[in-house]
């Protein structure tokens, strides 16, 4: 007879807020540990400087979707609870002292470490007080003729109203005397974002620069003639930038995203950073204006906004010795005349980004654009890169005469813009163009070429875990999978069918999409782990994702963990489950790795009573991945390539230099190394990838 579990995790009904973890709680520890590679002394020092940056990127987003969506719960008079037991108010008052922390530390790292680090190196980032005769004057002459002429000062007072201040827009903020009855005005001037914020100046050793806002405030008296400028910093505010469609009300869903771009730079204020040097009058003066709570102003000792120094710095010559040493991935290498099509229908082809090179998938949509006997090419894309050339090759297609239909998600947060853009280059070269699936975000990554063969028709798939972005798939770890396999090339096509057309999806025989199949596939295969456990035999699952929120896969692990399934999880991001909780969770154990690269590929490992079974998928185990996006799950059935997906686990699984392990409190500690060998995964990655020949 099975053996009953120790604990009651039936489903969801038995989760306690005592069980999981914050969302955003979670989230922030991982902006800290992102925080953690700027401050090792391991990482060179631009790359300590590119994490820093990252952190800075991290936070902005996370206010503008994140933060703001919690204040619009709040105004609407939302009070549930989340999963861990806290109100959207409870949850804004955790979030702004974690973030006052991890600001403090940011700066602190930035001060004491990186500057200092630069100016080893030979690049000194100065102050205005630390230049020399001549590089003061070429600051001035600078201000005059390049700066001064597109400045423009915003007064406040009676009939000229509080500006309009542009979303994470780098803005000055003055006091102006007005006399003691009247008590100071307020002046705004923006920085243009035209202009280099890093000003080079001369020097004869080295590099040496200073910031735009500083060259402003040095020559700010020069906008206000006569009058007495009492203080002079930086700010910053970050607004509300989701917006949602109703789009069952939506005629032209094109038109509506575009309106929704527009809107986006004008949200609510959620964030203020200002100078922590800052007159309080002058804090109190934007609170008020932008309708601020006290909480949502950050004193920030140092500059304002981060990214200046991946998109000024980073690309400097002459320092690569600062960097990490260059990696070259592997490459594809196929016999004289061998096509890519040639080379799968010898045996699936499994790629692992970056460490190997993303140009078979390149070369692959670019050789169907120019073979006759390719009759169509249908492919998904959710983000792809500014100069995609997966975008030239299926405009290049179209322009063949070949059928080109591609599903472009609109709705891709932060590439609207983009996609917009790429939807209708590919529109005038004659591609058939979706813009995304009511009430759905497409957001699996698949690519299907039909070829007319001297045995008929047959279908090649490529199947991924990330996006068609060439520049990210250098630093995205990523697996994808070319296959002809004929059940997959039937599922695909139906897959395609149904997102272009009215048909529901017909029972598919090897993919599993979301959101009809896909939540009910996990489940069923967590579920088979736990009865073999359950019957005595040896249950094990072993999963890699970006995070881990779905209360109800959270539950059915909790279950299979009582039951004595044994559970490693690699979550780079959220994680919302607790490990190692008596009685609930003692047989989970959770683990993040951060490092040179992001890691973003999704494996699921289930044992099967030692018939292991893997799937590689789009999609987190996440509600909006399973519920609200089109997404895919696939298996990776030959013996040689799921024994190269299960050494990756294992191969994280030992890493004990970049990973941490989650602690039931909600905390994450480094791996211990006593008595193990020193291992970092990404390196023993790129080591191995780098000696591999066959792929």
């Amino acid at each position: 007879m099975d053996q009953q579990p120790t604990a009651i995790f039936e489903g969801t009904a038995d989760l306690k807020p005592e069980h999981c973890i914050n969302r955003e709680l979670s989230w922030l520890e991982f902006n800290q540990r992102v925080l953690d590679e700027a401050v090792s002394q391991q990482n060179p020092p631009f790359e300590r400087m590119k994490f820093l940056s990252i952190v800075s990127s991290n936070l902005d987003e996370f206010f503008m979707i994140r933060v703001a969506s919690l204040w619009d719960q709040i105004d609407a008079g939302y009070t549930r609870p989340d999963l861990a037991g806290m109100t959207p108010r409870q949850q804004i008052s955790a979030i702004t002292a974690r973030v006052r922390v991890m600001v403090r530390s940011m700066y602190d790292a930035l001060r004491k470490e990186i500057l200092p680090s630069l100016d080893k190196a030979g690049i000194r980032v100065k102050s205005m007080k630390n230049l020399t005769p001549e590089q003061a004057a070429f600051v001035d002459k600078y201000f005059e003729e390049q700066v001064y002429p597109v400045l423009t000062p915003m007064a406040v007072d009676s009939r000229r109203p509080f500006p309009l201040i542009l979303n994470k827009s780098l803005n000055l903020g003055l006091l102006i005397d007005e006399g003691e009855e009247e008590g100071p005005s307020f002046a705004t001037v923006q920085v243009p974002s035209g202009l280099s914020r890093v000003v080079q100046l001369p020097e004869t050793d080295g590099i040496s620069v200073v910031l735009l806002e500083q060259v402003i405030t040095r020559n700010i008296d020069k906008l206000f003639p006569g009058r007495k400028v009492l203080c002079c910093h930086p700010y910053r505010i970050t607004r509300n930038a989701d917006f949602s469609l109703d789009e069952d009300e939506v005629e032209d869903l094109l038109k509506e995203v575009e309106k929704g771009l527009r809107q986006r730079r004008w949200g609510f204020a959620v964030r203020l950073e200002i100078d922590y040097r800052a007159d309080a009058r002058l804090v109190k003066v934007l609170e008020d204006a932008l309708e601020l709570e006290g909480g949502d102003a950050y004193p920030i000792h140092g500059p304002i906004n981060l990214d200046f120094f991946m998109k000024y710095l980073y690309g400097l010559p002459g320092f690569e010795d600062l960097k990490y040493p260059p990696y070259t991935p592997r490459a594809l290498t196929l016999a004289e005349g061998q096509s890519m099509f040639d080379r799968i229908r010898e045996g699936d082809l499994l790629l692992y980004h970056p460490y190997d090179s993303f140009e078979p998938v390149v070369r692959f949509v670019r050789q169907a654009a120019r073979d006759s006997k390719v009759l169509a090419i249908k492919q998904t894309l959710y983000r792809v890169s500014g100069d995609s050339p997966i975008i030239a090759a299926l405009a290049e297609a179209a322009d063949a005469g070949k059928q080109v239909t591609v599903l472009l998600e609109l709705k891709a947060r932060f590439d609207e813009e983009n996609n917009i853009h790429w939807g209708r280059r590919l529109e005038r070269a004659g591609a058939h163009v979706i813009y995304g699936m009511a009430g759905l975000k497409t957001h699996c990554k698949i690519t299907l070429v039909v070829r007319s063969e001297e045995e008929g028709i047959r279908r090649y798939v490529h199947l991924g875990t990330g996006n068609y972005n060439d520049v990210t798939a250098k630093i995205y770890t990523d697996h994808g999978l070319f296959t002809c396999d004929r059940q997959i090339g039937a599922d695909a096509s139906a897959f395609f069918n149904m997102l272009t057309g009215f048909s529901s999806l017909p029972p598919m025989g090897k993919l599993v999409s979301a959101p009809r199949d896909m939540r009910p596939k996990f489940m069923e295969l967590i579920q088979r782990e736990t009865r073999n456990a359950l019957a005595g035999k040896r249950g094990e699952i072993v999963a890699k994702m970006n995070s881990l929120v779905d209360e109800e896969i959270i539950a059915a692990l909790y279950r299979a963990s009582c039951a004595g399934v044994k559970i490693r999880l690699i979550v780079r991001g959220i994680c919302c489950l607790r490990p190692g909780l008596p009685g609930v969770s003692e047989n989970i154990q959770v683990r993040s790795i951060v490092g040179r690269f992001l890691e973003h590929s999704r494996i699921y490992q289930f044992h099967n009573d030692g018939q292991s079974e893997v799937y590689l998928s789009s999609a987190d185990w996440m509600p909006r991945n399973l519920n609200r996006r089109v997404e895919l799950l696939f298996p990776v059935e030959k013996g040689q390539l799921k024994a190269q997906v299960m050494e990756v686990l294992k191969l994280q699984w030992r890493d004990n230099i970049k990973a941490s392990q989650l602690q039931c409190d909600g905390h994450y500690t480094r791996l211990s190394k006593a008595g193990a060998k020193p291992l970092n995964a990404q390196e023993e990655l790129m080591h191995l990838y780098s000696h591999r020949k066959e792929m």
